[in-house]
């Protein structure tokens, strides 16, 4: 048994398991060796009140145990949300998350992105803001960077996990032209497309053939801008009769802003979202998303940047699939559509 006056080691747990030191510390950091081997080893490392010391693992390894998660827009919710979980998920792994935020700012991420790298950080994982930026080719040539929601063309990443967004935005435009609207707009918090968010391409490709009219709408995360946004759309006389937001935050601009208008949801107008938070279904309406698989998204992120830090494996790729979740928030158009323009300005 080890001497309980001196700090446990991995030798200490290694006897206490029956395990060599070398499975030991791989089953601390959740690699190489079964579920089950990880669990006993961490509960006789608890048992013993082991604890690693970050600097001698630092000095001996030349790694921090500290992994940059640089986030697009914290203001949307579903951002917080997986970024709460990476921070969980990599905590787990015995990593520690550093979380900053660019404020839906290319220039600002440019920056963040590089204080991170210099602060030596073992990984970056982005939810990018600007996939086509020239700065991530140099950041991927110093440090592990693994990319959500969009893969970044012009670097070696390690991994990256994307969604398949194109089809969930033709099903959202063919629900709303099935319940009979004809002018739709979709609101969205990118200036334009890029590959693996298409949203541009989409709406012009699909509504066409769909026969409706789209328009696509550029509105920030954050509820008073999304409502502001919001407003201006729904106050116009030929205002839709659809929206399609592709993040549930905007949609409760929406909300907000139809409330303001005197509009009913969803007799006046439809509404859908896009990353089906919890609290859309306890909205009246409740509203009409798309649920994206966020612990597989977890679970693959951590592991490949966890395997990219270790043993230096790259280019993997993942692509994530939602699931509609119909509510109560769309209804065909009113008949005749409701005219005039309201007047004032939002609240």
């Amino acid at each position: 048994m080890p001497d309980r006056r001196r700090r446990p080691t991995l030798k200490d747990i290694a006897e206490e398991t029956g395990l060599s030191a070398a499975a030991v510390s791989y089953a601390l950091r959740g690699l190489q060796v079964p579920v089950e081997t990880q669990d006993r080893v961490r509960e006789a490392a608890e048992r013993l009140g082991y604890q690693a010391d970050p600097i001698a693992r630092a000095l001996a390894s030349g790694r921090t145990g500290n992994v940059g998660l640089l986030c697009g827009s914290l203001e949307d919710i579903w951002q917080q949300g997986v970024a709460a979980a990476l921070g969980r998920g990599l905590l787990q792994a015995g990593r520690q998350a550093l979380i900053v935020d660019a404020t839906n700012s290319p220039e600002q991420e440019r920056t963040l992105a590089a204080r991170l790298v210099d602060q030596r950080v073992d990984a970056l994982i982005a939810m990018p803001i600007d996939p086509k930026a020239a700065h991530w080719a140099g950041i991927a040539e110093r440090v592990v960077l693994v990319s959500i929601g969009d893969g970044l063309p012009g670097a070696a990443t390690a991994a990256e996990v994307v969604f398949d967004n194109e089809a969930a935005v033709a099903d959202a435009l063919r629900e709303l032209a099935n319940a009979g609207h004809r002018r739709v707009a979709v609101l969205t918090s990118m200036s334009e497309s890029t590959p693996d968010r298409p949203a541009e391409a989409v709406v012009h490709r699909v509504g066409p053939a769909l026969g409706i009219d789209v328009r696509l709408v550029t509105a920030p995360h954050d509820l008073q801008g999304a409502t502001a946004a919001a407003w201006r759309l729904l106050s116009a006389a030929d205002r839709p009769t659809g929206v399609l937001c592709l993040s549930d935050s905007l949609a409760y601009g929406v909300y907000a802003a139809a409330r303001e208008l005197g509009l009913a949801l969803p007799q006046d107008v439809s509404v859908m979202g896009f990353d089906d938070h919890p609290l859309s279904a306890l909205l009246t309406p409740p509203l009409s998303s798309y649920r994206w698989p966020v612990e597989e998204l977890v679970t693959t992120v951590v592991r490949r940047t966890v395997e990219a830090i270790e043993q230096g494996s790259t280019g993997r790729r993942r692509v994530l699939v939602a699931q509609p979740r119909r509510r109560g928030s769309v209804a065909p158009p009113p008949v005749p559509a409701a005219a005039g323009v309201a007047e004032g300005t939002p609240s």
